[in-house]
Formats: C-alpha cells, sequence, structure tokens
C-alpha cells in the first residue's frame, strides 16, 4: 500500500509537474490516511487499497472533522484522497473508486488579510535601524516582497541570474509554481538602489562559496529558507510593535490591495502576481471594500 503512494508522488513530481511543497502535502495527507487504515497483526484492517471502501473514508473524514483542524484542511486532504483513487483507478490497481460520489467539505472563505500602508512603511523601515550586510539583505527582501508581491518560494528561489539591474528600469524573472510558467515583473524607483546596494555589497560579505547563485542568502552564505524568511519577518513585526497577524504572505496580499486601491487594474495585478485566473485576483477588491466600511 505504501508503494502505491509513492508511485502516486512519482506521478505527480513526473506527470504533473506539481511542486515541492504541493508534493510533500500530498505526501502528508496520504500517510495519516495510511494511518488510519493501515493493516494490523490481525487481519482487521485492508490489506491494500482493494480492501478501502467508502465507509473507511468517511470514518475518517468525521475524524479528521472532529479534530483541530480547519474546514479548508480537511477539505485539501479529502481532494489528496480523491486524486489518490483516481490515480489507483487508472493505473488498474483497483476497479471501483470509494471517493466517486464523495462530497468534499464546504470550506469557509476568509479573505487574504492585509496590513495598512502606515504598517508597510514602519516595516519596511525597520532594518535601517540596524547595519551590515543582514540590515541590507533584509531591506532588500522586504521591500522586493512588498514592491512585486511575489510569493515567498518564488523569493527565495531567486538567482542572481533573474535579476537585471543593468538599466534605469529593471526587472527580475519569477518561476512560478509551475516549473515551466515564469513572469517577468518591472523594478523601478527605489527598489531597484537597494537591490543593487544588497548585492554589489551585502551579498558579497554574506557569501563564502562562490559557486552559491542564491540572491538572499543566511547567515552562512547559503540561499535563504522559507522557514529563515519567516523568522525575519517575525522579527521586524515585533520590534515595530505591529499587533496585525503578519506571515510572509501578507506582503505580497497588502502589495495587491494597496496597488488597486491607487487605482491599478485587476489586470495588471493579475499579471503582477501570476495568476492563473482573474477570479483569484478580484478577492482583493473585497479586501479594500471591507476597509472602506469599518
Amino acid at each position: 500500500m505504501k508503494e502505491n503512494i509513492q508511485d502516486f508522488l512519482k506521478f505527480l513530481e513526473v506527470e504533473k509537474k506539481y511542486a515541492d511543497n504541493t508534493i510533500a502535502a500530498y505526501q502528508n495527507d496520504l500517510n495519516q490516511f495510511f494511518q488510519f487504515v493501515k493493516p494490523d497483526k490481525d487481519g482487521g484492517k485492508p490489506e491494500s487499497w482493494l480492501d478501502v471502501k467508502r465507509n473507511s473514508i468517511t470514518k475518517y473524514i468525521n475524524f479528521l472533522k472532529n479534530s483541530d483542524y480547519t474546514s479548508s484542511t480537511v477539505a485539501r486532504k479529502v481532494a489528496a484522497l480523491k486524486s489518490f483513487f483516481h490515480f489507483l483507478v487508472a493505473e488498474g490497481h483497483i476497479k471501483d473508486d470509494p471517493t466517486l460520489a464523495l462530497d468534499s467539505p464546504k470550506v469557509k472563505k476568509r479573505l487574504p488579510k492585509a496590513i495598512s500602508p502606515g504598517e508597510i512603511d514602519r516595516l519596511l523601515k525597520a532594518p535601517a535601524e540596524e547595519s551590515g550586510p543582514k540590515s541590507q539583505r533584509d531591506i532588500a527582501l522586504l521591500e522586493m516582497l512588498y514592491a512585486s508581491g511575489m510569493r515567498v518560494t518564488e523569493l527565495v528561489s531567486l538567482d542572481v541570474s533573474d535579476i537585471d539591474l543593468s538599466s534605469t528600469d529593471g526587472s527580475v524573472r519569477v518561476r512560478g509554481k509551475r516549473a515551466n510558467k515564469e513572469r517577468e515583473i518591472p523594478l523601478n524607483g527605489s527598489i531597484l538602489n537597494t537591490l543593487r546596494t544588497y548585492i554589489e555589497h551585502g551579498r558579497e560579505q554574506l557569501i563564502h562559496d562562490p559557486n552559491v547563485v542564491a540572491v538572499f542568502l543566511n547567515n552562512r552564505g547559503q540561499r535563504l529558507t522559507r522557514q529563515g524568511l519567516w523568522l525575519i519577518i517575525k522579527h521586524y513585526v515585533e520590534s515595530v510593535g505591529i499587533s496585525s497577524e503578519v506571515t510572509p504572505h501578507t506582503l505580497r496580499h497588502s502589495c495587491a490591495a494597496h496597488k488597486l486601491s491607487q487605482g491599478k487594474s485587476l489586470q495588471d495585478i493579475q499579471k503582477l502576481l501570476g495568476h492563473a485566473n482573474i477570479s483569484t485576483t478580484q478577492v482583493y477588491a473585497h479586501i479594500n471594500q471591507e476597509r472602506e466600511n469599518r
């Protein structure tokens, strides 16, 4: 049974070209389900996926609903099961899909959270209170997140060759959620000078191995991780006393909401953020409407 899960994950990687984080989420969700139904010594549980029936899946979903998971997490785990059993049918491992008529849990849609322009201003200025290469790095990464609206993974995945600072109007090449999906984001204004200062001075002091191509480096001279970026943002949020909940994605949401309030079109913001569907971008109009109604 575990081998089938591994085959499915390889299918997601090779055929579907899913991102590593997405595959890891599928792996965690399916392993959790496997632990719930895995065979026992007394033969009371299934020995193959052929033995997993709809009532076992229903019991698992009820278990999830009665745990501390959010509705969106439960829906994701159910979606992972549906995809897995569809794969098992397609590969001929089972004949009938026990999840076929299974309803996905309803998800309470929550608006993305954006912080105010004043809070953004305080946050972007916070690293300047310190000095040295780490301060230059942190100024650059915070400004880049807010100016470009990049996803966290996109930011930490940047290589030096992705950034063009050779002219007055620079740009950055961003690799999106899918491996074959790229977009180019123009860079202008203060972010150009900030990046030049970091790359030409701060990064040169942080790097230990000249073969490292990452733009943003940690204290060991290696590529900054998502977790490392989160800790940096958390440090500055606390240092300037912002009480609102702030995550790395908050800067992306704030970028979109503020640009929309400044008159940018939904189409422009869709292109900036790399949304495949403009309906995803329209949620930021609701954020601004909610703020106006307060």
